[in-house]
């Protein structure tokens, strides 16, 4: 029992390991994440709804998207921005790593007859003959990339984006960095049975990495058959740093904002956003 609660409160090396597919592709967890995407007043897997429509009517305004617009969202989830863009009559291309989000999306998207070519697919992986006018990483999922994947990430945005086309994507900032906090906690079905639809005992340790500027929230599950443990990374930002992680990349900073919404920006903030084109 020690030996296991020793491996259970080891920091490893920031983004030393990866488990996303723990996450988005498990029956159970999939099936929450899908609920948090929908439940319009929460900002979890998605943000509110009536946020989703702010930012779509300032996306609209800000990249002139209309009729011939291509669209590319990485991490599309169930196509509540996809949807909503395509019902301007762009052409939108959705990706995620979710079957049940990809599933819900496509549905919704034949129901209503819009213009979404979704596709079900790790968007590192992702690859395509198409080029785009405007590509969106939305709800900070770029801060879940180890540099590694960040700079194949940017590199595939680089490749798909049209010469005078856009990338639009939101992150953490470094006034969230410092409001966490590391913690140690143990609790029975915790986060109320979202890991297992079986009774489990979890644990929760999260480490914060000060010369990194990385949090990780370590969970581990023990079930009656298994036992397994979900590595959730954030990267946290500084506009300054990620704007010269842009500009290695290929990138030149067009504008910053304090969210997608474009709310100008405040160095108070949680989050903020960028927008960058080819340079």
């Amino acid at each position: 029992m020690f030996e296991q609660l020793e491996k259970i409160n080891t920091r490893p090396e920031p983004f030393a390991v990866c488990t996303t597919d723990e996450l988005w592709t498990d029956e159970h967890t999939s099936a929450q994440m899908l609920r948090f995407h929908l439940d319009p007043e929460i900002d979890v897997s998605s943000r509110s709804m009536r946020f989703i429509d702010r930012s779509v009517e300032w996306l609209a305004s800000r990249f002139n998207i209309g009729p011939g617009t291509k669209i590319a969202d990485f991490g599309c989830g169930p196509g509540l921005y996809a949807e909503r863009l395509a019902r301007r009559h762009a052409a939108v291309t959705g990706i995620d790593f979710s079957q049940r989000s990809i599933e819900y999306a496509r549905k919704t998207a034949e129901r209503e007859g819009l213009a979404v070519h979704y596709i079900n697919r790790n968007y590192l992986d992702f690859e395509t003959d198409d080029r785009f006018d405007l590509i969106l990483m939305i709800m900070c999922d770029y801060c879940a990339l180890g540099p590694a994947q960040r700079g194949k990430m940017l590199s595939t945005f680089h490749r798909l984006l049209e010469p005078s086309g856009s990338l639009l994507f939101d992150v953490y900032s470094l006034a969230a960095f410092r409001e966490r906090r590391e913690t140690a906690l143990y609790e029975v079905n915790l986060l109320n049975g979202f890991w297992s639809p079986d009774h489990y005992y979890g644990f929760l340790n999260t480490f914060k990495y000060e010369k990194e500027k990385v949090v990780l929230d370590k969970y581990t599950i023990v079930e009656a058959v298994r036992t397994r443990t979900i590595y959730n990374w954030l990267q946290y930002f500084s506009p300054e740093d990620l704007g010269k992680e842009l500009r290695e990349n290929g990138f030149a900073v067009d504008g910053c904002y304090a969210d997608v919404a474009g709310t100008p920006f405040s160095p108070a903030g949680r989050e903020f956003a960028v927008i960058a084109g080819k340079r």
